[in-house]
This record gives C-alpha cells, sequence and structure tokens, in this order.
C-alpha cells in the first residue's frame, strides 16, 4: 500500500522547541533552561517542562542546535577499549552524573592508538560538542594543540604524571604500585615478580613503582619483569606465569598489572598445586567485580573507577555553566584491599585524595 500525500507530511512535521514551550506556558528559552541547566528552574517546572517533551514527542534537533549555538549538546568521550570491564565503572560514573541534563553521549573507542586519538578528536570538534572527556590518552603530546585550541571545556582521566595541569581526574599509578609492593612486602614475601600485558601510559607507570621499591630494599631483580604487547587476559596471565616459574621456580610472591593476570596467576597455580597465600601471594590491580568473589579472594589495588567517571563528567559540567572555572587535577585515593591470596588479616588503606 502507498504512502498518501498527508502520511508523507505528518512524517516530515517536527515537534519543536517552542511547540513545548507554547503547551507549557513558558518561553522556548526557559524549556532549553531546564534542560541544560536544570538547577536553573524549579523542580516542578522541569518536571511539567518533561512531561510535555514525552508527551509530544519533543526531539531536540542537534545540528540545528550547534547552528544556533555553541555546541550540539553530546558529550563525546574518548576511551582505549569499550570491551573492557575496566572501563565500565568510569562510563557508568560519567552517565550518572550527566543523566540529569539534556547532554548526551557519545562514544569513540581508540584502541591505544595515538592517531586514532588524534582523529576521534579531530572528528568530535568538527560536530561542536558540548565538551569531551578523554580517558587514558596514551601520548598527550600529540594531542595537545587540539586541546588547547577546542572550543569547548575537555576534560582528562590521567594517570596524574601526565599533562594536563588543569581538568584532570585520576590516582598516581606509580604510588599505587609502590603501596603494592610495601604492602607484599610487609607480609615476608621477598621474591616478588611482576607481569603485564600491554604496557600504556598507567602500565609503565605501574613498573617504575615497582622497580623503585624494589631496588629500594635491595631486592630487585629483571629477570622477575614478564611483559607481552598484547592485550590483557585470564589466559595470557596462566602463560605468563607458566614462562614466569620457569624460569624463576623461587618466587614467592607476583603483582600483576590488572587482575584479569591475575585470576590466570591464580589459576595456574591451583592447576599446580601451588599454595595461595602460603607458598605464593598474588596481587592484582583495579579491584574488578569477581576479585571479592573468587576463591580466594583477590588481593588488589581499589581504584574508585566510578567516582573518577562521576567526578570527571561534574567538572566538565561546571566548566560549561561557567568559563571561568577552571579546576586543576583532582586526585583520588586508591585502597590496597587484603584477601586471601596473601598473608594476613587486616586491609590497608592508603589515600592520595588531595
Amino acid at each position: 500500500m502507498g504512502v498518501g500525500p498527508k502520511q508523507r507530511r505528518n512524517r516530515k512535521e517536527r515537534v519543536k522547541l517552542r511547540d513545548v514551550a507554547n503547551k507549557v506556558g513558558v518561553s522556548a528559552i526557559t524549556v532549553s533552561r531546564a534542560l541544560r541547566n536544570p538547577n536553573k528552574v524549579s523542580p516542578e517546572l522541569r518536571q511539567t517542562i518533561l512531561e510535555a517533551i514525552e508527551q509530544m514527542g519533543y526531539i531536540p534537533d542537534l545540528a540545528a542546535r550547534a547552528l544556533a549555538s555553541c555546541n550540539n549538546g553530546v558529550v563525546g568521550v574518548l576511551l582505549p577499549a569499550l570491551n573492557q570491564q575496566l572501563f565500565s565503572s568510569v562510563m557508568l560514573g560519567i552517565e550518572e552524573r550527566l543523566r540529569p541534563t539534556d547532554l548526551r553521549i557519545q562514544y569513540a573507542n581508540t584502541r591505544y592508538e595515538p592517531e586514532e586519538e588524534v582523529n576521534s578528536i579531530r572528528a568530535f570538534l568538527a560536530q561542536k560538542p558540548a565538551g569531551l572527556i578523554l580517558i587514558g590518552v596514551e601520548r598527550y603530546e600529540e594531542i595537545e594543540l587540539l586541546a588547547n585550541r577546542a572550543p569547548c571545556p575537555i576534560v582528562h582521566i590521567v594517570d596524574l604524571s601526565q599533562q594536563p595541569n588543569s581538568l584532570a581526574v585520576g590516582i598516581r599509578h606509580r604510588v599505587a604500585a609502590e603501596s603494592a609492593v610495601r604492602f607484599m612486602l610487609d607480609r615476608n614475601y621477598r621474591r616478588i615478580a611482576l607481569l603485564g600485558g600491554r604496557m600504556d601510559v598507567r602500565a609503565r607507570q605501574r613498573q617504575v613503582g615497582y622497580e623503585e621499591v624494589m631496588r629500594e630494599v635491595g631486592l630487585f631483580d629483571p629477570s622477575l619483569i614478564i611483559n607481552e604487547p598484547s592485550a590483557t587476559s585470564v589466559g595470557l596471565g596462566c602463560s605468563l606465569f607458566e614462562r614466569l616459574f620457569a624460569q624463576a621456580p623461587d618466587i614467592d610472591g607476583v603483582l600483576c598489572h590488572n587482575d584479569d593476570l591475575a585470576l590466570g596467576v591464580l589459576f595456574e597455580c591451583q592447576r599446580r598445586g601451588i599454595r595461595v597465600p602460603e607458598d605464593i601471594g598474588i596481587c592484582g590491580f583495579n579491584d574488578l567485580d569477581f576479585a571479592s568473589s573468587i576463591h580466594p579472594g583477590l588481593t588488589t589495588v581499589h581504584v574508585p573507577r566510578y567516582e573518577i567517571g562521576h567526578r570527571a563528567a561534574d567538572m566538565l559540567v561546571n566548566a560549561m555553566q561557567d568559563d571561568e572555572v577552571a579546576e586543576g587535577k583532582i586526585e583520588l585515593s586508591f585502597t590496597v584491599m587484603e584477601r586471601g591470596t596473601t598473608r594476613g588479616l587486616a586491609a590497608t588503606s592508603l589515600s592520595g585524595e588531595k
């Protein structure tokens, strides 16, 4: 059955912002303010406006919005791996902070490639975004010029040893790794190895922290560091430990760059009949959801990933509302969570909050 002229005409009709304003009995500016800056209108009025929007099927025209104003209402979020559980809590924090606003999120997966970071930022900026959140940029110097000239605020989730010096949120991974090594040393582990996969900025900082503490106590052995350039996984943790144990069967501790690797080490120890934590202690990094649920529970460095995302999004919203806002770096705390893969009972908390 063909589509008649009236049906075609109705399909093209679009509810406009002023239509919503007329229905509610306010100005179009008030409707826009209720969506973009909800704190500037009363909760009752905003609820009335939202109900009218839902009833009328209003959909913002982002292209028109970008032409008529300074941005298209979209926050671009760049991250190195959409499929890694590591980033899911960060994304959730960003989404929950932006949900009460009319800002929408568009993700770009950079796959840890500096060239893709640059291309994605250029693509976002061409669309006049409301702001950008950059997670784990690999080489900041390659995007510095773009970031400095961007017409919108940019918030960085980084290792805090990196640039930039403002609008940045994160922890210091070197300090966190130092704390994890000292934690294991305090529990009488001495031959502590370090296992890692893809060596991004954060992983490199963790290795620096590991090396500094092991040198400090006179126990550093470079042969106990094994890294693979591939993405980390449980299977990689198994194979790395197999290599490690073949060349250094006297190890009594393993620090892993993340929890996936640590879980692989635990599985391999169980297959070999190696007692954990009596014969070998294992410490991971990130405190993923499974870390507290497996048996024995995984000792690991808890990184406040949700809070990092939430604070970054909050910083972006504040910067959008006030051009003068230029909040510096926010350094969050980490916690070494002691569980069953290391000796001892008490949890150790080490704060980096500033």
